[in-house]
């Protein structure tokens, strides 16, 4: 018997039983209708029919058409078979470069989200102010891999205690608790809030209830949170210049303008503060800046508090790494002398355990719970559960007390071990800092050209040495060779690696 003719010619479709036959077919039917080779309206064949056609089973075609039926794609008429759906809009008339580009991709299973494969930029079809700033205020890809010497913002996670982290994850969700299977607080487990808020009553002095913290996927999300919820479009924030340049982007994305203010060695100008038109926060770094690890005065501190009150502004502290102090306890914050509600503490567990974790917290003044709590619920609705009840219990069982002072001896062993083998007399490199804190130092070199040569030449040997210039404003004021320098970090490898990286920086730098 004759098979009648179909509306389109299947040799064009080729399957691959590896990749199974009925998407496939489901697929091919989808990009043809999408392309418009086959037109609204368009009679199908008959199951059969159409699979005797392409030698595959009835059942496969079947599950195909069901697919193609329940997303609208194809439509039946009682008594009368399949059709291709009456589509009000339909793809023939959207552009060549969209039919051809964007439904490829569906079809492929390529990104349909690339550039690459709809032939179009997001940037010119989402005409908003929000991409805008996003295209001028976004983070660059950061470093991946194994740690190597002297990469910046990694801890020594080497010796973390995973075996331990282990037994308590697996002991959390071999029976958790029903009730915190649901949806939760969106400022967090109310557990570790209130450990985080004794922990830092003890370590920091910062007399702080478990209501006035906020659960955080790591200090960048609170920072965030601190730019939408207080800064206004046309604001203005000032932030330490060099400094940590993803806050200034939070900052504005959020529609502020940045300003930048001077770094000496008492740590931010506050006296600059006054002379900046429209500034409603600033973002400081006091007990260890980034990346100068400069400390920020008694006399500066009270300075900047003393502008907070008078000018109904906010402080934003960063205390990212305030566990690495190698003499005497860490230093009291800034939040610890606030007296008038203006300072929003930013916290991190990611330097002292991992950055994967991703955990860090916030602490709000009293008078703004309800508000950040009420935003974070609209941005996240709240938090995974599993890490914050695990990091209750670690903190709760000792481990992480215990924990920190492991890690701040292998810090202090490692910067020790960065200082004592330092190349001396490298032209253009200047004098070693002295390193009371952190984990990471930088050293000033004479031009940005030199530092520039510095940076590709040790990194042609496998070494990480970061340019101190990529840590200032674009638009920052004052000669740009007094930008140069070497931002290095000392705790991501361990003495021995140190050592090596050090041979090797001797013979890539040498004269």
């Amino acid at each position: 018997m004759t098979s009648p003719a179909l509306p389109f010619d299947p040799a064009g479709i080729h399957l691959d039983a590896a990749r199974g036959l009925s998407r496939g077919l489901y697929q091919a039917l989808r990009e043809r209708v999408l392309d418009g080779r086959l037109a609204s309206g368009t009679r199908m064949p008959a199951t059969r029919d159409l699979a005797n056609a392409l030698g595959v089973s009835r059942n496969t075609v079947v599950r195909a058409y069901d697919q193609l039926y329940a997303e609208g794609y194809l439509e039946g008429r009682v008594g009368d078979g399949t059709y291709v759906a009456v589509l009000e809009h339909p793809p023939e008339k959207l552009s060549t470069k969209l039919s051809t580009g964007l439904y490829r991709g569906i079809s492929t299973g390529l990104s349909t989200n690339s550039p690459e494969n709809t032939g179009f930029s997001s940037s010119k079809v989402i005409h908003s102010e929000a991409l805008k700033l996003l295209d001028e205020h976004h983070l660059s890809p950061l470093r991946s891999g194994p740690p190597r010497a002297f990469r910046v913002g990694v801890p020594a996670f080497d010796l973390f205690p995973f075996a331990t982290w282990a037994k308590l994850y697996a002991a959390f969700w071999r029976a958790p608790d029903p009730e915190l299977l649901g949806y939760g607080d969106p400022a967090g487990d109310l557990t570790l809030r209130g450990l985080i808020a004794a922990y830092l009553r003890s370590s920091r002095g910062l007399n702080c209830g478990a209501e006035q913290i906020l659960i955080t996927t790591g200090a960048q999300e609170a920072i965030a949170l601190c730019a939408q919820l207080l800064v206004d479009a046309g604001d203005t924030v000032a932030i330490e210049n060099p400094g940590y340049r993803a806050a200034g982007h939070a900052f504005a994305n959020a529609g502020a303008r940045l300003a930048g203010v001077a770094v000496d060695q008492e740590g931010l100008v506050c006296s600059a503060l006054d002379g900046i038109e429209g500034c409603r926060m600033a973002y400081v770094t006091p007990a260890h800046q980034y990346p100068t690890g400069v400390t920020l005065s008694l006399a500066r501190r009270l300075a900047l508090l003393e502008w907070a009150e008078r000018t109904q502004g906010w402080i934003v502290e960063d205390d990212y790494d305030g566990e690495y102090r190698y003499s005497g306890a860490p230093l009291a914050p800034l939040a610890a002398l606030d007296r008038s509600g203006r300072v929003l503490y930013v916290g991190t567990f990611g330097k002292v355990a991992f950055p994967a974790l991703r955990l860090g917290y916030l602490v709000v003044p009293p008078a703004l719970v309800n508000a950040f709590s009420r935003k974070r619920g609209v941005t996240l609705r709240h938090s995974e559960i599993g890490t914050q009840r695990v990091m209750a219990r670690f903190i709760a069982d000792g481990h992480f007390q215990r924990h920190i002072r492991r890690m701040r001896r292998a810090a202090l062993a490692r910067r020790d071990a960065l200082l004592n083998n330092w190349p001396v007399d490298i032209p253009g490199i200047g004098p070693l800092p002295s390193v009371s804190a952190g984990l990471h130092l930088t050293i000033p070199v004479d031009t940005l050209a030199r530092e520039q040569e510095l940076v590709a030449q040790a990194e042609a040997v496998g070494v990480e040495v970061n340019a101190l210039s990529h840590y200032w404003l674009e638009d920052s004021n004052g000669p740009v060779d007094n930008r140069a320098g070497l931002v290095l970090g000392f705790a991501a490898v361990d003495e021995a690696a140190t050592v090596t990286a050090l041979s090797r920086l001797r013979q890539a730098w040498a004269p």
